[in-house]
């Protein structure tokens, strides 16, 4: 591992790594890729092809065991099982749809892709949790670069799929079932626990703003040349030279460490944060025998000098550990606030953490049920290579993610705003998007994909850093995956209840196996603008509610961590 002078180990060598393997945990996007070859070849209908879309998203987004884990394990071991959970699973989807092994049950695969998919809970979780405990002042910022890879992650593999696999969904599954872990298992060592960014360092800034620039250089160059390949007959060595060139931008996020080595600079010895944020490892847990107590003076000779402590804001650890001392001050247990750190159960019972919860649940659920049918959807409106529509979900729901964490950042830094008003805004787009998906206009299916990506990648972004700020970062891994066990119970009723069954009896009314025409998907469009009415409302009380925690957090223009993330 590269290490500076001053003995630190910098976290922008994991933030590097952290992009390779969030590209990887984009595998879950890749499910329109190959779905109408398991349809086609496999003999399903469109609602047994939407209850798969559905193994998709439970599997992508069941990071309960994940949640559980990073806390107990170092990250490589929650990055080894994933590689082998992808391995296994992408594995017997190759076998069923190569035809390498005839007659696999439909529950057998049904369970395989929620078994591959579930890769990308334990990679997001690893990278994730780790990234934001490193850079815990910079939450927002981590959020958006982190998930807007992932977001990327479709139109990368669709590149891939297009160039170096011929367009071949068998290819594809055997590419993920290898591929994946070799790049995972590559990305393992540098994936760790550092000593956390204290935010002195002046060119953190422009590390972080060289990150999102060349990560939006990436997007944009994929969906360039994802266009062209598909509109262009180009020749194999062109193609194989866009290829390169994308690994070469996939690369360029380690030009930091690399250049942090060779020209350190004196901002680079800072000292380390004068708190911990979060376990790194089950020793922490171990020692955090004190958590959520709260202080309380008793009459001593100590007492007498250190007043309240409540009224004494400038108290210093040194003080702190004189008055433990001598009997001064004695600890008891308290409930935590907004703001501290919350065990699982104790979050379970905030209305803000149901609130949050359902708003994930509509904006999410209601997304991926798009991206799920998304091949059905431009076949639907007679479009029958849908490639361009994915890569442009890919690379909008990319620019949602990395704008919802600049954007949210900077108005939660300068004017303490919180960062749900973002979502609000989304969720009202998104009401406008199902309704020009629902009148299939010529020319609006394309405006409504990008839209929708947009609006995506926005609640992927802020939900993550909204979860930490309102309880903590010492269990955010269960918490936040926790979160997002909304969006496969969206997907469960908007995709496989109601856009399946929707498809089913509009194409049995055509009597054909494939439905055709704006009819397939308008009655199910109009449900979720209707629901993403409900969903703004709900973002619009949970705004209301958690205004006064983040002008608490957010004071004077900079993070203040809680007291009970002094570990």
């Amino acid at each position: 591992m590269v290490e500076l002078k001053g003995g630190t180990r910098p976290p922008w060598v994991g933030l590097g790594a952290a992009v390779w393997v969030q590209v990887a945990a984009g595998n879950g996007y890749n499910f329109p890729l190959y779905s109408h070859s398991l349809k086609s070849v496999l003999g399903f209908n469109q609602r047994q092809l939407t209850i798969l879309g559905v193994a998709n998203d439970i599997g992508e987004n069941m990071g309960i065991l994940p949640g559980l884990a990073c806390n107990k394990f170092p990250p490589w071991v929650i990055l080894l099982i994933g590689s082998v959970s992808c391995f296994l699973g992408y594995g017997v989807l190759w076998l069923a749809l190569s035809l390498t092994v005839h007659s696999l049950p439909y529950w057998l695969l049904w369970v395989a892709l929620c078994i591959a998919t579930n890769s990308t809970a334990w990679f997001g979780t690893a990278v994730l949790v780790t990234n934001m405990r490193n850079f815990p002042l910079s939450r927002g910022t981590v959020s958006g670069i982190i998930k807007g890879y992932a977001g990327l992650g479709a139109a990368v593999y669709t590149e891939i799929y297009s160039v170096m696999l011929h367009d071949s969904s068998a290819k594809l599954l055997l590419f993920l079932a290898l591929g994946i872990p070799a790049i995972c298992l590559l990305m393992m060592y540098f994936v760790r626990p550092c000593t956390p960014a204290s935010g002195d360092d002046s060119s953190e800034q422009c590390h972080f703003l060289f990150i999102q620039a060349a990560s939006i250089v990436l997007g944009i160059y994929v969906l360039t040349t994802t266009i062209l390949d598909d509109v262009l007959t180009l020749s194999a060595p062109v193609s194989y030279t866009f290829l390169v060139v994308m690994v070469l931008l996939l690369m360029a996020p380690l030009a930091i460490p690399i250049k942090m080595t060779f020209y350190p600079s004196n901002n680079n010895k800072s000292a380390k944060l004068g708190q911990r944020v979060g376990p790194a490892n089950s020793s922490d847990q171990e020692n955090s025998n004190t958590d959520n107590m709260e202080p309380l003076l008793t009459p001593s000779s100590s007492a007498a000098n250190l007043g309240s402590f409540h009224d004494n804001d400038d108290m210093t650890d040194v003080d702190m550990l004189l008055a433990v001392g001598e009997g001064a001050i004695r600890r008891k247990k308290r409930k935590p606030r907004r703001g501290d750190d919350f065990k699982i159960t104790e979050a379970l019972i905030k209305a803000d953490f149901w609130l949050l919860f359902l708003i994930s649940f509509v904006g999410v659920g209601t997304g991926i049920t798009v991206l799920n049918n998304l091949a059905q959807i431009g076949i639907a409106q007679d479009m029958n290579d849908t490639k361009i529509l994915l890569a442009l979900f890919s690379f909008c729901s990319f620019v949602g993610r990395i704008g919802g964490g600049v954007v949210s950042e900077y108005y939660v830094r300068s004017k303490a705003i919180p960062r749900t008003v973002w979502i609000i805004l989304a969720q009202v787009i998104m009401v406008v998007t199902y309704l020009l998906f629902a009148s299939a206009l010529d020319g609006t299916l394309y405006a409504a994909t990008l839209l929708l990506g947009i609006c995506y990648g926005i609640h992927a972004s802020i939900i993550v850093p909204t979860v930490s700020e309102l309880f903590g970062l010492k269990h955010f891994g269960i918490i936040s995956n926790f979160m997002g066990l909304g969006n496969p119970i969206g997907a469960y009723l908007f995709s496989g209840l109601l856009a399946g069954y929707l498809y089913d009896k509009e194409a049995a009314k055509q009597h054909s196996a494939t439905c055709l025409g704006p009819d397939c998907f308008r009655l199910t469009f109009l449900i979720m603008a209707s629901v993403c009415c409900v969903g703004s409302a709900l973002s619009i009380v949970l705004t209301w509610r958690i205004k006064p925690v983040y002008q608490m957090l957010y004071a004077g223009g900079s993070f203040r961590l809680p007291q009970s993330s002094n570990h």
